[in-house]
């Protein structure tokens, strides 16, 4: 059974940046795909960033050029840097993590993008 604990959200203003974590532990196999999902109140979940074993990375659209998702050497932790955060990034935060052929969801964490 693979734990993850998220970290990192919060309020922030339009314009400012945020850097979230997921640590994963527990995984007896490598990890495949470390990613980050939002759901905004109201819309459905969404893919916001992930990344693979390779360091290959996807983005939302809505995203590119302003998030930038990361792993640590070893590959257990996910970070997502989130730069000129925008009222419409407000959402619950869940990170997910992908051991073939199951996945995991953290509880996620609340960012509030709010002037």
């Amino acid at each position: 059974q693979v734990q993850l604990v998220e970290s990192g959200g919060g309020l922030v203003q339009p314009g400012g940046s945020l850097r979230l974590s997921c640590a994963a532990s527990g995984s007896r196999f490598s990890i495949n795909v470390m990613g980050w999902y939002r759901q905004a109140p109201g819309k459905q979940r969404e893919l916001v960033a992930r990344i693979n074993s390779g360091s290959n990375t996807n983005y939302a659209d809505s995203v590119k050029g302003r998030f930038t998702i990361s792993r640590d050497n070893a590959k257990t932790t996910v970070y997502l840097q989130m730069n000129r955060l925008k009222p419409e990034d407000t959402g619950v935060y869940c990170c997910n993590v992908r051991v073939e052929p199951y996945e995991y969801w953290g509880q996620g964490t609340e960012v509030t993008v709010s002037s």
